[in-house]
């Protein structure tokens, strides 16, 4: 089925997750500048009234909550009377090694890294068959090679990524496009947030290579704008990822010395 491009989005209601900083902060700073109708959400009520934009929705909260995700898609209807577009970006991670993670931190995780995006997606699905719109998962590069110093959020990445494999194999046939994003290094806050012992020497200094995330944000609305299927950013991912599903053995030698 050959699906339209979405490249006016202006006008186009469209929900980010995490929106209070760092990709999503980004990414509503890019779609109101083309005159998208955004409906904000995240924990940090102060940060996230500094990105909204007077025309935009926030409605502020944990989505691990079934109340906060009903509330969110619930007045985004109520607002503007459809959604084009979810974009399931809110994650956080984790840098406790595979025998140290605390199981209720995996578990955690995985309501925010995973269930709450499948628990979006679903409430928003309907709406998202009417406007035959999109559905955006942001996983990360670690959902497409296993990076042994996150291992628990490796894990839910991958998670995330099989199931939006799926979800565009069930959508497709009514119109709807599902993409997925895998993110390398961006320069946020994601270690200052991520819990557990401090990443490797190599890990941390490494940000200063990283891409950032008005630039990844920017490649993820291009992503939205001609429909893709799958988004690596920065592009210099993209060996890495051939690499590790041509050559998988020689990928994790490698970070072992990480």
């Amino acid at each position: 089925m050959n699906l339209p491009r979405m490249d006016s989005l202006s006008g186009k209601v469209v929900i980010i997750t995490g929106a209070s900083h760092g990709i999503g902060a980004q990414l509503a700073a890019v779609l109101q500048k083309r005159g998208a109708h955004l409906a904000l959400t995240a924990r940090n009520d102060a940060r996230l009234a500094s990105v909204a934009a007077p025309r935009d929705l926030v409605v502020s909260g944990d989505i691990t909550h079934d109340s906060v995700r009903s509330s969110l898609i619930a007045q985004t209807v109520a607002r503007w009377g459809r959604i084009d577009v979810l974009i399931n970006n809110a994650g956080r991670g984790s840098y406790y090694s595979a025998f140290t993670t605390p199981l209720d931190e995996a578990r955690a995780l995985f309501e925010l890294n995973f269930f709450a995006p499948l628990a979006l997606a679903q409430l928003a699905a309907p709406h998202l068959r009417q406007t035959r719109g999109m559905l955006v998962n942001i996983s990360s590069i670690a959902g497409q090679i296993c990076l042994p110093w996150l291992p628990v959020y490796s894990a839910s990445k991958f998670a995330l990524a099989a199931f939006t494999s799926a979800q565009r194999t069930e959508l497709k046939r009514d119109g709807v496009h599902v993409m997925g994003v895998f993110p390398g290094y961006v320069n946020t806050e994601f270690q200052a947030h991520a819990v557990g012992p401090r990443p490797p020497d190599r890990v941390a200094q490494g940000k200063r290579f990283a891409v950032s995330a008005g630039k990844c944000a920017e490649a993820i609305v291009n992503g939205i704008a001609h429909r893709k299927r799958m988004v690596i950013t920065p592009r210099a991912g993209w060996p890495l990822v051939w690499a590790n599903r041509l050559f998988p053995g020689f990928v994790e030698s490698r970070l072992e010395r990480v």
